[in-house]
């Protein structure tokens, strides 16, 4: 009882930065689902044709996010620090920000080209030339959508390093509410608009994701505390060195980003080797557990703003403490996750297809997936860790191992060498983020060490 009265305070306190963040992400991740669930009523064709379009689109769209997820820990120490002024802050906040701007747009833009390019390729990948077909122009749709999503996300990491998680929330849920209306009269055809089916769907999420980016902006500029950051914006606060700040931090985050999306996509691409009702199965419980997935997302995140917050603060104990209580969170919320998941794994799949064949695979992957919502929440609070201690360069180096040389092949071997088919291709998760789980905790309790017997001269090399 004394333990858990101890850490009652950090829970509380990471809760109330968490929160926020779990419905913003949920919003973010139901903007995908929603798709999923509407377009699956048009039969497993259209189905698997979002999978594959969302599952190679997803890679770009995380990279460039994981690039400016860089500034988070940058803006949270900085606003915390006790040697510093008020003016410096605003100043070295404002320079952040604007740089990150500058950031989002050149790296949109590089991304949506080579994307663009991708989309030659989709047919040399072994899929069914009909899931193709019908899976180009919604990615098409879908890759344009990186412009206002990169800029929100520019936004939404300046609010989330001054410790602000509920404004993005607010917008996400906002958006996501306009991405269902719109879903609504675009896939189907009601109330007097035209029946687009897949391509309506992409025009709804492109059209919540430019909401998003506009909204945003304006509530930075109508609220005065945050407006005062963009006061220093000039032509003379264009710095390279800023940009590169955000990428010594950003770039790691956003290379084990996509070394973990790239594990989902070729894994979706191992998927459709078995066929279309696999492809199908996997979107269904990918997109399911991405749902259920960003109730820790939102604690990592969280974790990072909390220990980055307290390190600048050079509070080393209230730094351990809210670092433990995200795990605690974070075993807690996956265990019943993963619960629910078994429950109700038939259940959650014929809300999406009505096909038999989807329905049985898809519970059989579910039950996979529901075990491996343990090691991937795991991994995902260490990361978070690590990346408010800005040390970021492990988490690349321990993704590449996890994910691509252990994940992928044990995927592959289960899969089709053991037989085990779809269910097969998950086990390799399971094996693989759990080594990624292992390796972040050594690496952050050894980090805690370092911290304690060095203090704020601490730096990762």
């Amino acid at each position: 009882m004394r333990f858990i009265r101890e850490y009652i305070p950090y829970y509380k306190r990471n809760l109330k930065v968490a929160g926020p963040i779990v419905l913003s992400q949920v919003g973010v991740a139901l903007t995908q689902l929603v798709d999923t669930f509407m377009v699956g009523k048009l039969g497993t064709t259209p189905l698997a044709a979002v999978s594959l379009a969302s599952s190679i689109a997803l890679m770009g769209f995380l990279f460039v996010n994981g690039l400016l997820m860089g500034a988070t820990p940058i803006v949270g120490q900085l606003f915390t620090s006790a040697n510093i002024s008020n003016d410096d802050k605003i100043k070295q906040i404002g320079k952040i920000f604007q740089n990150q701007i500058l950031l989002a747009l050149l790296s949109s833009v590089a991304m949506l080209g080579l994307l663009y390019i991708v989309r030659l390729f989709l047919y040399n990948m072994g899929q069914d030339v009909s899931v193709v077909d019908c899976a180009i122009p919604y990615y098409v749709i879908l890759i344009v959508g990186i412009l206002p999503n990169t800029l929100f996300m520019a936004g939404k990491q300046l609010l989330e390093g001054l410790g602000n998680t509920s404004v993005a929330m607010a917008i996400t849920i906002f958006a996501n509410i306009v991405n269902i209306i719109f879903n609504y009269f675009l896939i189907y055809g009601n109330c007097g608009f035209p029946q687009m089916g897949v391509i309506g769907a992409g025009l709804a999420t492109l059209i919540s994701r430019i909401v998003m980016a506009v909204v945003l902006f304006i509530a930075i500029y109508k609220r005065h505390e945050w407006r005062q950051y963009c006061r220093q914006f000039s032509l003379q606060m264009f710095d390279r060195r800023s940009i590169l700040e955000i990428l010594r931090v950003g770039f790691p985050i956003a290379v084990h980003i996509l070394v973990e999306m790239s594990a989902f996509s070729l894994s979706g691409i191992m998927m459709g080797w078995l066929g279309a009702a696999a492809l199908a199965s996997h979107q269904i419980a990918a997109q399911t557990g991405n749902v259920l997935f960003m109730v820790v997302l939102g604690i990592s995140a969280a974790t990072t703003i909390r220990v980055s917050h307290q390190f600048g603060a050079k509070d080393y104990h209230a730094m351990r403490m809210a670092a433990n209580a995200s795990i605690h969170l974070c075993l807690c919320a996956n265990t019943i996750m993963a619960i629910l998941l078994v429950i109700f794994r038939r259940n959650i799949v014929m809300l999406f297809s009505a096909d038999p064949a989807v329905i049985q695979l898809g519970s059989q992957v579910l039950i996979m997936a529901a075990i491996f919502q343990l090691s991937d929440g795991m991994q995902a609070v260490g990361a978070g860790i690590l990346r408010g201690l800005k040390d970021v360069k492990i988490t690349m180096y321990v993704a590449f191992l996890s994910y691509l040389i252990i994940n992928l092949p044990l995927g592959y071997i289960m899969a089709f060498v053991v037989g085990l088919g779809a269910p097969g291709v998950w086990i390799g998760f399971i094996g693989g983020l759990s080594v990624a789980a292992l390796l972040f905790r050594i690496r952050y309790l050894k980090d805690f060490k370092t911290i304690q017997k060095n203090g704020f001269n601490y730096e990762k090399h």
